[in-house]
């Protein structure tokens, strides 16, 4: 008689593909919710979502200043067809826009002429729309900027979850993150001359406001499954 072949238990292969599947499943999850002590994990999902959080920063930052851009542009446009075509109105146009600025009507009217004498571009785009033909937004540049600034932001605090042990993971990551949010508060205060005590308690409520979130919603996905 031919010996039959052995028979695997009836769900048997669909046990082991699916505990292989949910072992994944909760490794990804803790990793992107930081409910891991595994360094390694930790520090993929750190510099994953540095990543992400750079790019599309970026990405949004170049769409918005290059809508900006094009739009300094069509006033521009506007502005030199309004001098081409009517350049006798320009000059009353200037004057008016001074007078309401405070100047008498003699003061304003002399003012325009030597303005539209100099460059009368220049001096309708920045009276009437705050451009500064020669310095238009530069999409680039504002990309690059935000770029640097997630990505700096980003890699203070990811020494903070990745080094210390699991026990003191939470609370140094949290000292070192507020710690962040006071110097650059207190940074961007001085550099634009404003308060700093008012900007420190902003960036600090905000950003504490965040982590707190942040932190729930991991907490409940993770008692969950999410």
């Amino acid at each position: 008689m031919a010996r039959q072949p052995r028979r695997r238990p009836a769900g048997r292969e669909g046990e082991v593909s699916g505990g292989s599947m949910a072992a994944r499943r909760n490794w990804l999850r803790a990793a992107v919710l930081g409910a891991t002590g595994d360094r390694t994990a930790l520090l993929t999902a750190g510099l994953a979502g540095l990543i992400s959080g750079s790019t599309s920063m970026a990405a949004g930052e170049y769409v918005a200043v290059s809508s900006q851009r094009a739009s300094e542009k069509a006033a521009l446009k506007t502005e030199r067809q309004e001098l081409r075509e009517q350049p006798e109105a320009e000059p009353e146009e200037l004057t008016q826009l001074l007078q309401e600025r405070g100047l008498s009507r003699e003061v304003a009217r002399d003012a325009a002429v030597q303005l539209t004498e100099r460059d009368a571009l220049r001096a309708h785009a920045h009276m009437e729309h705050g451009i500064d033909p020669d310095a238009l937004a530069n999409a680039w540049h504002a990309a690059g900027a935000i770029f640097l600034a997630f990505t700096v932001g980003a890699l203070l605090p990811l020494p903070a979850i990745v080094l210390p042990p699991a026990g003191l993971r939470l609370p140094v990551t949290v000292v070192s993150t507020l710690a962040a949010l006071v110097l650059t508060g207190w940074s961007s205060a001085r550099l634009g001359g404003a308060a700093p005590g008012r900007a420190v308690l902003r960036n600090v409520a905000g950003g504490a406001l965040a982590m707190g979130l942040t932190y729930l919603a991991g907490t409940l996905l993770g008692a969950t499954g999410g």
